[in-house]
């Protein structure tokens, strides 16, 4: 068999487990399904950690009990030796008090740490697999290439397969026409009007309410399982004049949603809507959500809405197609419909129930995204557990004075390593029993907290086998990993050497316990670090001066009359007159978010042929400058005094420089079929999210179009003065729509959601994974404190001072400590770099950061230590002495 037809083959580890536990009879079965699916995912996706994931989720699925071998246990003496083990365990547990206590509590608060993180990871990654054909979605996205580089986006322009530009092509049509192994497509457009996203008014007689919804084609309900109260899919988005809405929709406006069917809406105080279904509320594990859908050929044929290009378009594949040969065939799909266009255009189709997690497209595909957090708080999560496993495995080598002295008389009354090896294991298993309970009551008290960070509602399923199963396997694995080397040293140590004299962990041993400790705090040190880069770079984000102020600014959709100019002017002059108000004007994009990139058609005097720049294009009011304070680096503002301004042109310094341009002011550019003068150079500021480098911007005079936001500038400290202000004049000027508004700082603030959830993690379990690291420490100190008891006596009756005695005591962990720097400092600094630089704008990792973390770690070691050890130093060496 060639290498290329080698069949691929899951973790070894995880078929291990299942021959363990899974029934004889059903084992052949339940294999040879597992892997045939394995390989077809490993077909279609080469991601290992995707891969493993799912394997590992469908592992645990089948440890049930309907699928578990039967366990027979025939000599009653096994039961005898079980229940010996637990007495003697528990007995154990009770007489070393505080070291029990400090490493049941280690583990508990590494196990809570895992659930929560688990918590998240596994809603993140539960995101879109609950429609039925899941494994048969697929999304299209588009790739250009152009002399500045690849770009890739979802939102694909309907006209591009549209010869004749007018808009009577759709692509979800176009490809399902073309090829037979496309079973269903659907168009579904959301930021379908400027500005991206906005939520819509519903009037039902004088009720008047805005909902937030989206456009889609016929057969969405087809491909998409959003259940359905009433109505039928196929027929729910048939008509132009059906709307399907949610179920909190349906009751805000009717009795209950069964009152709603066949009821009419008023929709923008334009048309009305006749509900032909009502679907339930769209839940947080859907990446698509929206409280109404509208039929797509309404919107498309009868040009309503539709003022921008941004369409997704979903597939539904036949269950034989197979997704790599229709890539293939999608490749010049588009090319060959615009070489009119000179443009390099390909398309390219993505799992849909991927697309939530990898969406950031790189060199023109989709790539990674959220997909990063989750790799990273996957290995912090496994990280924080092992730190809590190290430590038990430590404390209980560190007692290994007692417990040789315990196992040496059971081997001289006749125990087999054996029965000590399961001693040892049955106690550690106990423990970790007592610190699971812990943690699932803990982890039930957290889930408010944990979901208030994430902004996910987090609840423990409780009722999953699997979930249960998962802890069944947390609890035999800590145990048996946290037991099994502490069970083996211990029970290998020969009774006449340890009865003689005491004995302590020596060679091997010894540098295990140093090499844990060492690694335990490397990885308390690395999370340490990364909180405080992370919350460096969020502290960076909302204070960086974005070139423009973002304080006191308040954006509200133009819609209904205000589209209309003159009343927009009216309710300008009206709004500038009002207490608290300072500045009043408009933009067809929101300030902190145009990502709506153009290429063609921009030219300009002197322009080299085939030379081209992608804009981000703007048209404001004579006042934007102002009420944005925005820079004018060279030249003029626009001057409404000035006729010729109306068709005159602003530009900022990266556009100039990208233009080749010297001398731009007076020089004619064209745009939007208009052409006109460059009167003035804004200084560069940051229109989108710093993720983005700043890009060429183009601006010009528009306060006639029907469409944008209204932005309010209010006096500082007087935001409600003009909210009040703001409700009479928009009741006035615009009463059949209810006034919406949101704060720029907020919505700026919006776009980085996914750092601040990283901020709030990384902060919550760097500390969590600090005080377990010193807890571990703390129980060491313990353990050292009672074996060097007697040397420690002798000392001071030698003379040593209390000074040597804590400088002795403490000399080993801080080497340790020190080791741990060592190790943690380039592995962090290599990390938080990879992490940054997927920010064009960050802040650098400064040495004092790590210097910082090794002095906050000492001083917490020598913290958690310092009380031991001068305890030590103060005892009575007559009282030690007389002990031994």
């Amino acid at each position: 068999m060639s290498k290329s037809n080698k069949p691929y083959l899951p973790p070894r580890w995880l078929d291990q487990i299942l021959k363990v536990c899974c029934d004889p009879d059903q084992l052949e079965e339940i294999m040879g399904n597992l892997h045939e699916r394995y390989q077809l995912r490993k077909v279609r996706s080469s991601n290992k950690v995707m891969l493993f994931w799912f394997y590992f989720r469908e592992v645990l699925a089948y440890l049930r009990p309907q699928f578990s071998r039967r366990i027979r246990i025939d000599n009653p003496n096994h039961l005898t030796m079980i229940e010996r083990h637990l007495k003697t365990s528990t007995r154990s547990i009770l007489r070393n008090k505080t070291l029990s206590l400090i490493n049941i509590g280690g583990l508990a608060l590494g196990i809570t740490c895992f659930l929560c993180l688990y918590l998240w990871i596994d809603a993140e990654t539960s995101v879109n697999k609950f429609h039925k054909h899941a494994e048969e979605l697929y999304t299209v996205y588009f790739t250009e290439t152009t002399p500045q580089g690849k770009y890739g986006n979802y939102e694909i322009p309907f006209n591009y397969v549209d010869t004749n530009m007018d808009g009577s092509k759709i692509l979800a049509n176009e490809l399902k026409a073309q090829f037979p192994e496309i079973r269903e497509a659907t168009t579904y457009a959301t930021s379908y009007e400027l500005p991206w996203g906005h939520a819509c008014t519903f009037r039902l007689k004088d009720k008047r309410q805005k909902f937030e919804g989206s456009v889609a084609g016929p057969g969405f309900f087809r491909l998409f399982s959003f259940p359905l109260l009433a109505g039928d899919p196929e027929t729910a988005l048939s008509t132009r004049s059906g709307i399907a809405i949610s179920r909190s929709m349906a009751e805000s406006f009717f009795d209950s949603h069964s009152d709603a069917m066949g009821q009419t809406l008023r929709y923008e105080n334009v048309r009305d809507f006749v509900i032909t279904a009502v679907f339930e509320d769209v839940k947080d594990n859907s990446s698509l959500q929206f409280d109404y859908l509208i039929n797509w050929d309404l919107t498309h044929n009868d040009n309503i809405l539709l003022s921008s290009s941004g369409i997704n378009t979903f597939l539904l594949l036949e269950k034989s197609a197979s997704p790599e040969a229709l890539q293939a065939k999608l490749q010049d799909f588009l090319q060959d419909r615009l070489n009119s266009w000179e443009m390099d255009v390909t398309l390219g189709i993505q799992p849909f129930k991927d697309q939530y997690l990898i969406s950031n497209f790189v060199e023109g595909k989709p790539l990674n995204g959220r997909i990063e957090y989750i790799r990273i708080f996957s290995v912090v999560a496994f990280f924080i557990l092992l730190v809590a496993c190290i430590n038990f495995m430590n404390l209980v080598t560190a007692q290994s004075i007692k417990k040789a002295k315990e196992m040496s008389i059971r081997k001289v009354i006749g125990s087999s390593r054996y029965s000590l090896i399961m001693q040892s294991l049955t106690e550690s298993i106990l423990m970790t029993v007592i610190a699971m309970i812990l943690a699932l009551m803990l982890t039930w008290n957290f889930q408010p907290i944990i979901s208030e960070i994430t902004g996910k509602h987090l609840i423990m399923p409780l009722h999953l086998a699997s979930f249960w199963t998962l802890i069944l396997m947390l609890v035999v694995s800590i145990g048996c990993v946290s037991g099994f080397y502490p069970a083996l040293f211990l029970s290998s140590v020969k009774p006449n050497l340890v009865l003689q004299r005491n004995s302590k962990p020596k060679g091997k041993s010894a540098w295990l316990q140093k090499g844990l400790v060492i690694l335990q705090f490397s990885i308390s040190m690395l999370l340490m670090v990364a909180t405080i880069v992370v919350s460096r770079q969020t502290h960076f984000i909302q204070n960086t001066h974005l070139g423009y102020d973002k304080e006191n600014l308040i954006a509200v959709r133009i819609e209904g009359k205000l589209t209309e100019r003159q009343q927009y002017l009216l309710l300008k002059q009206e709004l500038q007159q009002m207490p608290g108000i300072q500045l009043v004007d408009r933009s067809s994009e929101a300030p902190h978010n145009m990502g709506f990139e153009m290429m063609p058609p921009f030219e300009w005097q002197g322009q080299a042929k085939g030379e081209g720049v992608s804009f981000l294009p703007t048209s404001v009011g004579y006042d934007f400058v102002e009420i944005m304070n925005l820079q004018i680096k060279e030249g003029r503002n626009f001057d409404r005094r000035i006729a010729s301004d109306s068709t005159a042109f602003m530009v900022n310094e990266i556009a100039l420089k990208q233009m080749n341009m010297t001398d731009p002011i007076g020089k004619w550019i064209s745009a939007w079929d208009k052409r006109g003068p460059i009167i003035g150079i804004l200084k560069d500021y940051h229109a989108s999210s710093l993720h983005d480098p700043i890009k060429p911007l183009i601006v010009d005079v528009k306060e006639d179009l029907d469409f944008g936001l209204i932005l309010v500038k209010t006096q500082p400290g007087a935001t409600i003065e003009a909210l009040s202000s703001m409700e009479k004049a928009f009741q006035e000027f615009n009463p059949n729509f209810p006034l919406a508004y949101s704060f720029v700082d907020d919505e700026y603030s919006a776009l980085y959601n996914s750092e601040m959830i990283i901020n709030k993690l990384s902060n919550a379990f760097a500390s969590l994974a600090m005080v377990i690291s010193c807890l571990g420490l703390l129980g060491l100190a313990i353990s050292a404190a009672a074996s060097r008891i007697k040397e420690m006596g002798i000392r001071k009756v030698l003379g040593a001072s209390v000074s040597n005695i804590l400088t002795l005591f403490s000399s080993g962990f801080l080497r340790l400590i020190a080791t741990a720097f060592l190790i943690a400092t380039p592995v962090s600094w290599w990390l938080l770099n990879t992490w940054l630089d997927g920010f064009a704008y960050r802040v650098h990792l400064s040495w004092w950061i790590f210097i910082v973390t090794g002095l906050i770690t000492l001083v917490l070691a020598l913290l958690t230590i310092g009380i031991q050890a001068m305890k030590t130093a103060a005892s009575n060496p007559v009282t030690a002495l007389r002990s031994e």
